[in-house]
Order: structure tokens, then C-alpha cells, then sequence
């Protein structure tokens, strides 16, 4: 594990990723709060790439939890059985809807532990909900931000809730809204995790990773 970065230097980095990408984007297709939830419960263990093909006809026909609902989970299993452990999902997806519709009038609560308490959600798709839909600068700690985080010495820690809090401790505020899309992006694309892509890595001379590829 690299050592926590300095002020000065987790300046630059983000400062070098800003200035790449001023307003950096979440990958899975969505159309509202409810379908924010859905695709990111749905992406536990799939690409983004995958969910977004399950979903495109699935949320032209259920993007709200009472259309869900009505659709079954027979229903969603059919568009979402190319997605890993889809029965489970889909079972969560359904009892997520109607916990929705039940206890809170079919809208999507914005507190983090209203939306830990439903189901299929965890802290990581709670804080891509916060982050993504209501712009509060939760970090959601992936593991392309976990991989990237210990690398780098950006954010060091021996679980997700340790670099969620090292994020957020030690990166600039004016950074913090857009931190975990630059770490995701980058850790997807760049700091893989077989084939690291030193060579194109735009933090390559500020990064702690010892083992750099060419």
C-alpha cells in the first residue's frame, strides 16, 4: 500500500484530471432517480456496457417503481437475464420498488441510509446516487477507486470505507464532487489492473505505483 499523497501533490493530480475532463460522466444510462438505482444494483458484478444493453427497452417500459411492479419479476427477468445473478437481482429490484411505493411514495429517498435499507443497495450504489442524481460529493469506492487508490497513494486504505474517508479527507473540496468519476475513468481505462497503462497515464511522474509499465 503506497503512503498517503501530500496536499500539494493530490492538487496537481485532480487539477491534471479536471483539466482532461472539466465535467466527468457515470457510464450507466439512466432517466431519472429510480433508474439510477436500478442500473447501479444492477451493475454489482457486471460492465456497465452490459446493463446499459439490458436496460435500454426495460426503461422505456418501467421507469418508475409502480411500472416495475406491474411489469413482475418474470417480467424483468427477461430483459435482464444476460446480466450475472440476475434472479437475485431481479427479486431485489421488485422488492426495492415496492418498498418504494410503500413507504415512500414511489420516489427515490435521498439520505444514505434510507437508500442502505433497500434492497440490493449498498453503500457504494447509495453513494453513486447521491453523487450522480442530488450532486452531494459522496465517493463511491469501486474497485477500479480501490485498485487506483492504494496504487497511487491518492487514497490509501485496507477496505472501501477506509478509501471512501481517505477521498474524502485529503481531496480538495473544489475537486470532491468530480473525484470518484476521475478515479473510476481512470482506473477502468488507464490503472488497469493485469496491464497497467503507465505509457498514457497522465499522473505517471506523481503516482507512487512502483511497478510502472511501459
Amino acid at each position: 500500500m503506497a503512503k498517503q499523497l501530500d496536499y500539494t501533490t493530490m492538487r496537481e493530480i485532480f487539477t491534471r484530471f479536471q483539466d482532461a475532463e472539466a465535467e466527468p460522466k457515470g457510464e450507466l444510462n439512466h432517466v431519472n432517480a429510480y433508474t439510477l438505482v436500478v442500473a447501479v444494483a444492477l451493475s454489482a458484478q457486471a460492465t456497465d456496457a452490459g446493463v446499459n444493453k439490458a436496460t435500454a427497452k426495460l426503461f422505456e417500459i418501467a421507469d418508475t417503481p409502480e411500472k416495475m411492479l406491474e411489469l413482475g419479476e418474470e417480467g424483468l427477468i427477461e430483459h435482464i437475464k444476460t446480466i450475472g445473478l440476475f434472479r437475485n437481482k431481479a427479486k431485489n429490484v421488485i422488492k426495492m420498488s415496492r418498498i418504494l411505493v410503500d413507504q415512500y411514495g414511489g420516489e427515490v429517498p435521498n439520505s444514505r441510509a434510507a437508500l442502505e435499507g433497500l434492497p440490493g443497495v449498498g453503500r457504494k450504489t447509495a453513494n453513486v446516487v447521491l453523487n450522480m442524481w442530488w450532486r452531494y460529493p459522496a465517493q463511491a469506492v469501486d474497485t477500479h477507486i480501490f485498485r487506483l487508490g492504494n496504487r497511487s497513494g491518492i487514497a490509501p486504505g485496507k477496505d472501501v470505507v477506509a478509501v471512501e474517508r481517505a477521498i474524502e479527507d485529503n481531496v480538495p473540496v473544489d475537486f470532491q464532487q468530480h473525484a470518484h468519476h476521475w478515479m473510476i475513468l481512470h482506473g477502468r481505462y488507464i490503472c488497469q489492473a493485469r496491464k497497467p497503462k503507465c505509457g498514457a497515464c497522465l499522473i505517471r511522474d506523481l503516482c507512487q505505483f512502483e511497478d510502472k509499465q511501459l
